[in-house]
């Protein structure tokens, strides 16, 4: 089974640019790019911040361009977005709480979209109700299950990001707790950097964002920094007990070069390049 993951894409009005690179026309590049390489792919999901200021021109235009892609897609909302003005545009994406998740049935296993959003913060909060959602979901699939979300559950350990993770990480820890024998992964986003790890013994990843980058400084204190490096979406794979997750950087446009053969018996100084 494969599943692609885009995150961050941002969304703004036509024209409208984010670091100097156009998000509209990078999720547009993501998307192709997705559909060529991975057409066994069987659904896209996007770990929120679909908008950059939730605007409802923002959620048209990208359930237009869903509408006409060849796999299912599901969507997470962020900390950009606005719930009430998402769920104007995909009103059968609310649960019975009014927050955007859902479980979906996947070839091996089942998928759940989760709700980390909150009002007036960047920051993410999954509060007793969506807990409660998520503990009965649970309850009533066998696993494989693969959680996606916005805000990351595990810190980063860098200071400004950290500030803005899940902050209700203790009660939905409860949940993954009591329930790892069934959570295969979890997917979020957020922090527009590469990252894998492990929360309640449960593996998480995020890959970088399909517009800006971030960048690591252990340093800083203050701000949340942004780089050049490559656009990026994640390509999952479930192949027997193994789940892969390469963070496929579309937006590379650099050389690639041959660096040899992986055949052991073809490596030697004069035909391996250095």
């Amino acid at each position: 089974m494969k599943l692609i993951q885009m995150t961050d894409i941002h969304l703004t009005a036509p024209g409208g640019t984010i670091g100097g690179r156009d998000p509209n026309a990078n999720f547009e590049r993501a998307v192709t790019h997705a559909l060529e390489q991975h057409p066994d792919a069987e659904a896209l999901t996007i770990t929120g911040d679909l908008s950059d200021w939730g605007e409802r021109g923002d959620y048209e235009r990208l359930k237009d361009r869903l509408e006409r892609l060849p796999i299912p897609t599901h969507l997470a909302i962020g900390n950009h977005d606005d719930r009430e003005t998402f769920l104007q545009v995909f009103p059968d994406l609310a649960d019975s709480d009014g927050h955007v998740q859902k479980a979906f049935k996947l070839s091996r296993g089942t998928g759940m979209i989760l709700d980390s959003w909150g009002p007036a913060s960047h920051a993410g909060f999954y509060c007793r109700t969506r807990c409660a959602w998520l503990y009965k979901a649970l309850a009533v699939v066998d696993g494989p299950v693969f959680l996606f979300m916005h805000h990351h559950p595990i810190p980063t350990h860098i200071g400004p990001a950290d500030r803005i993770m899940l902050q209700d990480a203790d009660a939905f820890g409860a949940v993954v707790a009591a329930n790892r024998s069934k959570i295969a992964h979890i997917f979020f986003g957020h922090c527009h950097l590469p990252l894998a790890g492990s929360f309640h013994g449960v593996p998480v990843s995020a890959p970088r964002g399909t517009n800006h980058a971030g960048f690591a400084n252990f340093g800083e204190k203050d701000q949340l920094l942004a780089s050049d490096l490559p656009e990026a979406y994640a390509v999952i794979v479930v192949d027997g007990p193994a789940v892969t997750v390469l963070m496929q950087e579309y937006g590379y446009s650099g050389e690639v070069r041959a660096e040899g053969s992986p055949d052991y018996a073809d490596w030697n100084k004069a035909s391996t390049i250095r």
